[in-house]
């Protein structure tokens, strides 16, 4: 699994709050798993979580995956993306930020996955 783009301090901070327990969400754009060809997680699927050099630091499993439009992410999983977000409002602008040079619009589908860690490595 990774979260954010390796050797940045987005991967680090993501990283650190799974490692701590506050983050249990991720979000992905659909069409970034359509234009990589990649299949969408399932429940039950492990993954390795890479730390900030890429280098796998525990397994996690997808406890959830939920695809929604971004209109309809709610509060609770904005929360659990464990970024501080304290608004969906917040969430969204943080996501529209990441997710640069992508149209995103209410009706932007989006992968909302919940997971926990296993083990770590």
């Amino acid at each position: 699994m990774q979260l954010g783009y390796p050797r940045t301090e987005l991967r680090r901070r993501l990283v650190d709050a799974v490692q701590a327990g506050t983050k249990t969400a991720t979000a992905g754009l659909c069409a970034d798993y359509e234009s990589e060809g990649e299949a969408l997680p399932k429940v039950g699927d492990r993954f390795l979580l890479l730390d900030y050099d890429d280098e796998p630091i525990a397994v996690v499993e997808a406890t959830e995956v939920r695809v929604l439009r971004v209109a309809d992410i709610d509060l609770a999983f904005a929360r659990d993306e464990g970024e501080g977000f304290e608004t969906v409002e917040e969430w969204r602008a943080a996501h529209e930020m990441f997710w640069d040079g992508h149209e995103i619009s209410d009706d932007s589908l989006v992968v909302a996955e919940r997971f926990r860690v296993l083990e770590a490595l």
